[in-house]
């Protein structure tokens, strides 16, 4: 028997039915389909306005992240850059596996409170990575990057906290569409290697990255829906 908030998510009545796995993938999504995308896409710029603000306008002056092991291991890779990118879409998942719009808005309240909490810290600790001694020039695409978020705002990194908040919303979501382990499997990988990137595009060092997916793991915690995992 399915609990209340598992029904206010849309889930419990749909599980009734007998459809196929894609029918039950592509109805989920098509719900509130431009409730949904409209909706992500004014939380992201609202974000974008804030992060950049608090970029140019930090409470002191910036703290520099040090340098360990794991960022000497891991060098500078540029095509490590459109999974850098690949972060706004992966964040956009979630929401479309959700079908109520209390469950699309709950959720936007916690990613939410995640990013506030960082730009708070961002506020009045600021920090950065340290410089590269890479000539940017050569890599037009990160030298734009670069140019755009510039090296504060680093810890913790708010790229890796969000994609561990959807990875594990993605974990408890993909099973009420039906999609198995394999699709949990690969959200998980893109994950880390967006956790990864972070650190290969030389935006972030791996304090930064620990402490962003530690965050976004707890909020995850606080966060999770009850409700069995089975579909």
């Amino acid at each position: 028997m399915f609990n209340k908030l598992e029904n206010s998510m849309g889930y419990g009545v749909r599980e009734k039915g007998n459809g196929s796995q894609e029918s039950d993938l592509f109805s989920t999504v098509m719900a509130l389909f431009w409730f949904k995308c409209l909706g992500t896409m004014g939380f992201i710029s609202l974000f974008f306005g804030a992060y950049f603000y608090l970029l140019k306008n930090p409470a002191s002056a910036a703290t520099t992240m040090p340098i360990t092991i794991a960022d000497r291991l891991i060098g500078f890779e540029p095509l490590a850059l459109p999974i850098y990118f690949s972060l706004w879409v992966y964040v956009s998942l979630p929401p479309m596996l959700m079908r109520t719009r209390r469950a699309i808005i709950e959720y936007g309240v916690w990613i939410g409170g995640l990013c506030v909490f960082s730009l708070l810290i961002y506020y009045f600790f600021p920090n950065a990575v340290p410089p590269s001694n890479i000539d940017w020039a050569k890599y037009p695409g990160v030298a734009f990057l670069k140019d755009v978020d510039a090296a504060g705002n680093a810890c913790p990194s708010l790229h890796v906290a969000t994609a561990v908040f959807s990875c594990f919303w993605m974990h408890w979501l993909l099973p009420k569409v039906r999609l198995d382990s394999v699709t949990r499997l690969v959200s998980a990988l893109w994950c880390i290697a967006i956790a990864y990137s972070a650190m290969a595009t030389k935006q972030h060092v791996a304090i930064d990255v620990v402490a962003g997916g530690a965050l976004g793991a707890l909020f995850a915690w606080l966060s999770k829906p009850n409700y069995p995992s089975r579909a």
